[in-house]
């Protein structure tokens, strides 16, 4: 599940990362997102293989803090585990083009994973946190996530989106503590 708001205005912004690594997946995957009908009504899904697994690659069509509900109902229509499912989204306290993958933990003020949460009665489920950094001086971190990345950001934007997209095939194909050892930087 790739987090973002629907819309083109919204496209470039920040809070948008988990969908434009979802749009880099489905091209991977050679399939294309479409509007759902009954319970997959909220969301744009398409299936496919990726590392070496069936995987059903979905965006809420909603807007960020609305996620779980869509998220809910493809999780039910799919007899998906919770377990199973796999969140991408931009991470405020990750530094921009750093990317990291855990199971549960807080929603550290995100509404989307808030949203999630809610609707699944859980925090167990797997994400990938995409860095955006922290925003700038006194600036309002709900009017940072909705701006575009800067221009020095695009420069690298793609290299980000695709590392997060093999993090996802990482954490498919070896599990979560596999593919931790080796997206995260040893300390």
């Amino acid at each position: 599940m790739g987090l973002g708001n629907p819309g083109p205005g919204y496209a470039g912004n920040r809070h948008n990362v988990g969908a434009m690594v979802l749009a880099e997946l489905a091209a991977r995957v050679g399939t294309k997102l479409s509007a759902g009908k009954g319970p997959r009504a909220r969301s744009a899904s398409g299936d496919g293989r990726l590392a070496g697994r069936r995987v059903v690659l979905a965006q809420p069509t909603t807007y960020m803090n609305e996620s779980g509900g869509p998220v809910k109902g493809l999780l039910d229509y799919h007899s998906i585990p919770i377990t199973a499912l796999v969140v991408v989204h931009d991470e405020l306290d990750l530094d921009f083009e750093v990317v990291r993958l855990k199971r549960g933990g807080g929603e550290g003020g995100h509404n989307g994973l808030r949203s999630i949460s809610r609707s699944t009665g859980t925090k167990d489920y797997l994400r990938v946190r995409v860095g955006i950094g922290r925003p700038p001086g006194r600036q309002d971190p709900a009017d940072f996530v909705l701006k575009d990345f800067s221009a020095t950001e695009r420069k690298t934007l793609d290299l980000l989106v695709g590392e997060a997209a093999d993090a996802v095939e990482l954490l498919l194909e070896k599990g979560l503590e596999a593919a931790q050892n080796v997206v995260h930087p040893r300390s």
